[in-house]
């Protein structure tokens, strides 16, 4: 994992844990990243919930480098509180999922072409028949599965080769929380693209997974409803990072550290 030099970002943020949390809105995230698509610039977006948070904390070496690289948004209501605690009072969620499906319908009007990396081919060619149902005249330039095993130096310059030939403009990323994140890092600057680490959005779309009901995300339980149809994946995740994130968040809020 290497440092990379700070890229400006037009998002006010504040500091939960040290990471540098935006705060804004899906329109705001729409309207940048297009303007950012036209220009061919390349981008790093992150969606955090806790559990990415915690990542950075328990890995120094990845906190810099996440707040230098790109722009994170509160995934999870509980980071949309925490900025409130921190007096942000008009602080929301911009979650992944919903800001993909939004920047993909704003990428239909605007003629801007994207792309899908990540996820299996199964799973990639189900949200490709969603997508071209929702969004019929969305040029998507560009979509892969890669190998689930670290690519050599080779097949990764290969696959930048083919994102950059794409023409793709708006890269969503899915390979799972950290994994997607160094992967978006380690090609800022590479890839020509405005690249979102969108997590489990592929599978939410597709239909392949199921996500709670709106009075569930608006309370902060969306995470129960994933619990239960992923315990095994998810229950250590969640038992590891969720208490720990509460008790050391009050910390920093008596601490009176921002």
């Amino acid at each position: 994992m290497t440092a990379t030099a700070k890229l400006e970002s037009p998002f006010a943020t504040r500091s939960i844990l040290g990471v540098d949390v935006a705060v804004s809105s899906y329109e705001e995230v729409i309207q940048q990243s297009l303007l950012w698509a036209r220009e061919r610039q390349s981008r790093a977006l992150f969606f955090a919930a806790v559990h990415l948070v915690m990542e950075a904390v328990d890995h120094p070496d990845f906190l810099p480098v996440l707040n230098r690289a790109g722009t994170v948004f509160p995934d999870g209501m509980p980071l949309v509180w925490a900025l409130r605690a921190l007096g942000e009072r008009g602080a929301q969620r911009v979650c992944g999922t919903d800001a993909t499906v939004a920047m993909l319908a704003a990428a239909e009007k605007a003629g801007v072409p994207v792309g899908f990396y990540g996820g299996s081919q199964a799973v990639l060619d189900a949200l490709a028949g969603v997508v071209r149902l929702r969004y019929p005249n969305l040029h998507v330039a560009y979509r892969e599965s890669p190998p689930f095993r670290a690519l050599t130096p080779d097949e990764d310059a290969a696959i930048v080769d083919r994102i950059a030939a794409s023409g793709a403009r708006l890269l969503f990323v899915g390979l799972g929380c950290p994994k997607q994140e160094l992967w978006i890092v380690e090609h800022l600057d590479r890839v020509p693209a405005v690249m979102f680490a969108v997590g489990a959005a592929f599978d939410f779309i597709a239909g392949n997974k199921t996500r709670g009901p709106l009075w569930i995300r608006r309370c902060g339980l969306e995470w129960t409803v994933r619990l239960t149809t992923e315990p095994r994946r998810l229950a250590m995740r969640y038992l590891k990072s969720n208490p720990r994130f509460v008790f050391k968040f009050l910390g920093q809020l008596l601490s009176g550290k921002d």
